[in-house]
């Protein structure tokens, strides 16, 4: 659960500069947002998979639902009579490097509160901090079932701790900074996390097993667009994981690599799964 936006993605040989118009090599559009992302990856693989998120009924939203629909993925929207747009991102990704620029509004002004929720049938919760209370809300009812609670720590985010701390996985990128300027793992592991992964792009993977520290080796690949491979090593990783932690991060590290080779979040699908 968490972000669903309408991501308008660019292939260009750069960003634009100020004042500049540049002719894209390709473009597309589709459903975006950490948990939307990770969803599809989860899908493609076999899973079966709801996002929950704030979408509404502004006409542009049938195109986050069509998109959804030839994805396999249901929809569990949290705010079904809202008439304004959803949140758009603009999205340029550099030919050469496979490098992304992106400028979003995010779920600013979408904080959904609390709302019954049943966690029936469900095996694994992802949430990517992006509703923040209601993170919480379903991160408790998920820990008091017996439900893994995976959580994409993308960036640092406010009342973040209070998610952390019921997390049953925290995978976080390079880029996430803990308050005070705290070491990320040693900030994880502080909150009781039983299993923790800092991602690093082309890096290692560095992971705690139950304060177990290690480093994983990611692949190598043919860099196109990286647009979006964070998102989809969550979901592979939920697809994966059914006990043993390094292997799933490796299989979802490996899936994550594949879809580097293709343009946009969708077209590795095809060839992947």
């Amino acid at each position: 659960m968490g972000l669903m936006t309408l991501d308008c993605i660019y292939q260009a040989p750069r960003p634009p500069q100020a004042n500049e118009k540049l002719v894209a090599e390709t473009a597309m559009m589709a459903a975006g947002g950490p948990a939307t992302n990770a969803a599809v990856a989860f899908a493609a693989l076999g899973g079966k998979a709801t996002v929950m998120a704030a979408v509404g009924q502004h006409p542009v939203t049938a195109l986050l639902k069509e998109d959804m629909a030839q994805m396999g993925v249901s929809i569990y929207d949290l705010t079904p009579k809202r008439q304004e747009p959803p949140p758009v991102s603009s999205i340029v990704v550099s030919q050469a490097s496979g490098e992304r620029a992106v400028i979003s509004r995010n779920a600013v002004g979408l904080q959904v509160e609390h709302q019954p929720v049943s966690l029936t049938d469900i095996d694994v919760v992802l949430v990517d901090g992006h509703q923040m209370p209601l993170s919480q809300q379903i991160a408790t009812l998920a820990k008091s079932l017996g439900i893994p609670v995976v959580v994409d720590a993308g960036s640092w985010k406010s009342g973040f701790e209070q998610v952390l701390a019921l997390a049953t996985v925290v995978i976080a990128s390079a880029n996430f900074q803990p308050p005070d300027g705290q070491d990320a793992l040693t900030y994880l592991q502080h909150l009781g996390v039983p299993h923790i992964a800092i991602t690093q792009g082309e890096r290692p993977i560095v992971f705690s097993d139950r304060n177990q520290v290690s480093q994983l080796s990611v692949p190598t690949t043919t860099v196109v667009d990286t647009l979006g491979a964070g998102d989809i090593f969550h979901g592979a990783f939920c697809h994966a994981w059914a006990g043993d932690f390094s292997v799933a991060l490796a299989e979802a590290s490996q899936v994550a690599s594949f879809s580097c080779r293709y343009f946009g979040t969708r077209t590795w699908v095809s060839d992947r799964c």
